[in-house]
């Protein structure tokens, strides 16, 4: 986090493209272990349906970044300016490492309590198996990867880039409609995931495991992902909010990935995981700029050039669940309940 307070004064300060590109890459590396390490720690500390909890609560959190980054930095804008925004970021951020020095607990060994003694592990590789060889072969990992790839990352590619372009340039939103629309996506994305920490216990407990709540819950947002490029410039921020709550059963992947692995090898298993995912959220975000730019100098109108671009976004997703379904319906990584 300390890199991520240096990036974010390098931001604030810079005079052009190169040290915005420093100041962004400082950030980016600062806060890469922001999302791992809780998920490690929620590995180690807690029962499986904590672990679910936890990690729905902790996007929550997660969540209200995002609710700040719309409506509150547009408002903010014309008052003060960009600058003195990522000042405040850095003295948040300082804020932060503050309280994690101070309050978050340490954990034991590898293999010493924690969720090991209830959490049901197959195929799991030995804790002492060396390197990401074993994570990367590990049969449900890999059956996890396209998902987290096209749906995860595609998910917080729209979220964080693409809802914000076609409300504007398809759907005919102003920057501050469409500021507004980003808001309540992410205010809907909040309570989604306070929705989810308060429901994955009693779900595990009725042996509804993540594999089943994926399987059943994404289709859904495939349908509303193709109702959204038929309605082409009638689907608006609502419709967005629909498709990335939709979406949000996804989520559940990353601690079921944690879990099929022992403690020992958990962290490595949920920094490939996120790998995963964060190299898909470039590359939706950079494809689909490169689709979209591409069927315009096809000759399509800007509108046809969207929902044809989110057309290929959408046939990645139906691939990529597809893969989920039809790879290995061995097991559903939760095989034990809560008391």
């Amino acid at each position: 986090l300390g890199v991520a307070v240096v990036g974010s004064l390098v931001f604030s300060v810079a005079t052009g493209f190169s040290g915005l590109l420093a100041g962004r890459v400082l950030c980016g590396a600062g806060v890469s272990a922001c999302l791992m390490a809780p998920l490690t720690g929620y590995r180690r500390w807690f029962e499986p349906t904590t672990q679910m909890r936890a990690n729905s609560w902790m996007l929550m959190t997660g969540s209200l970044g995002m609710v700040a980054s719309t409506l509150p930095v547009q408002w903010a804008l014309p008052l003060v300016g960009w600058r003195p925004l990522f000042w405040g970021l850095a003295a948040l951020i300082a804020v932060s490492m503050v309280v994690i020095a101070v309050w978050v607990p340490g954990w034991a060994a590898a293999g010493q309590g924690g969720a090991d003694s209830s959490a049901g592990r197959r195929d799991a590789p030995p804790p002492e198996a060396p390197g990401y060889a074993v994570v990367w072969g590990h049969a449900y990992f890999q059956r996890l990867a396209p998902l987290g790839f096209f749906v995860y990352g595609g998910m917080v590619a729209m979220q964080t880039l693409w809802a914000g372009p076609w409300m504007q340039r398809v759907a005919g939103y102003t920057p501050l409609e469409s500021a507004t629309g980003l808001f309540w996506i992410n205010v809907s994305m909040l309570c989604t995931f306070w929705t989810w920490g308060m429901v994955n216990p009693w779900l595990l407990r009725k042996g509804l495991g993540p594999d089943r709540l994926m399987a059943a819950g994404l289709p859904f947002s495939l349908l509303i992902l193709l109702a959204i490029i038929v309605a082409g410039p009638r689907a608006g921020g609502g419709t967005w909010a629909l498709f990335c709550v939709s979406c949000t059963f996804v989520s559940l992947s990353q601690p079921a990935v944690g879990m099929a692995f022992s403690q020992a090898l958990a962290g490595r298993a949920l920094s490939a995981y996120n790998l995963v995912i964060f190299a898909g959220v470039f590359v939706v975000q950079w494809g689909i700029g490169l689709a979209v730019d591409a069927f315009a100098a096809m000759g399509l109108g800007t509108v046809p050039s969207f929902q044809a671009a989110m057309g290929l976004f959408l046939a990645c997703n139906v691939s990529a669940y597809a893969w989920f379904m039809l790879r290995g319906r061995r097991h559903n990584v939760l095989q034990t309940s809560a008391p």
